[in-house]
């Protein structure tokens, strides 16, 4: 079975090594902006990408038999319900860590799988609870220019992670793919 991972992500290629050594990547192009602007729950909205990015593999690399595309999303949901991704600007990273700030908010990661002739996508949420931040910890973490290329506008596996209070669920799906559910999932599919 050959294995394509369809995403850019840094974080995504090395997380899926632990669960299929063996992968190629490769990129379709997806606009994320009518899933986005469709005012859908933050679950179908990650679904949706999800999919979307799969689909746009298999249709431009081809739907082989014996070929698996693998895609994932991730957004980060506040306390409040708004979809975070990844932030425009530094203001508005500030902004999103400002609502994280000393609350409890949800990463919900979708992951779909998508054979020559059939899919499966699943979702896994976990909650992530936050320190207080004082504005210098927001400033200094923004000076590092971490949190712009990340949902929320922190990553919990780097300097982002001094934020965390705790988390109830996959620390890797925080991070960006739940590879132990992904693991199952290419077991049965």
């Amino acid at each position: 079975m050959e294995i394509v991972l369809a995403s850019k992500s840094p974080r995504r290629q090395e997380l899926l090594k632990t669960a299929v050594p063996e992968f190629s990547v490769m990129v379709p192009e997806f606009d994320e902006g009518p899933v986005m602007a469709a005012g859908l729950c933050p679950e179908e909205t990650v679904r949706r990408l999800s999919l979307g990015k799969a689909l746009a593999a298999r249709e431009r690399f081809g739907a082989i038999p014996e070929r698996i595309y693998i895609s994932g999303d991730t957004v980060v949901v506040s306390p409040e319900g708004e979809i975070m991704g990844k932030p425009r600007d530094r203001a508005d990273a500030k902004r999103m860590l400002g609502i994280l700030s000393g609350r409890t908010h949800w990463v919900i990661t979708a992951v779909t799988l998508a054979g020559a002739d059939r899919e499966r996508a699943f979702t896994v949420t976990t909650e992530v609870d936050f320190y207080p931040l004082t504005e210098q910890e927001i400033e200094a973490y923004l000076d590092t220019g971490e949190p712009f290329d990340k949902a929320g506008a922190y990553g919990i596996q780097g300097a982002g992670g001094l934020f965390v209070r705790g988390i109830r669920g996959d620390y890797f799906n925080v991070v960006g793919l739940p590879v132990a559910e992904l693991w199952r999932a290419l077991r049965t599919f």
